[in-house]
């Protein structure tokens, strides 16, 4: 069943956050990963405001871990670290 990758970010450095986003766009494309919102306008209802929302669709939840895991994303996340503050989850759909 697919699934959606969803984060919420602050980037609070920029120029080392480009870099994450760089090596972090081909790690999902491998992975399957396709995105369906990236940084778009949102409105926050409830929770914590991060002005930063990506969603990404996976074939399956195993395979956005997968993705998460892999040596490209973790290289790609070593640049995020010390540059954002992120919540990051998968969520299996229902169709």
């Amino acid at each position: 069943m697919p699934a959606l990758w969803i984060a919420h970010v602050t980037v609070t450095d920029a120029e080392a956050y480009g870099k994450y986003a760089e090596l972090a766009g081909p790690a999902i494309a491998k992975h399957g990963g396709s995105f369906i919102a990236r940084g778009g306008r949102f409105v926050q209802l409830e929770g914590k405001e991060r002005p930063r929302n990506v969603v990404a669709r996976f074939p399956s939840v195993d395979a956005a871990v997968d993705c998460y895991n892999s040596p490209e994303y973790q290289e790609a996340l070593s640049h995020a670290r010390d540059a954002s503050e992120r919540e990051l989850m998968v969520v299996e759909t229902s169709e």
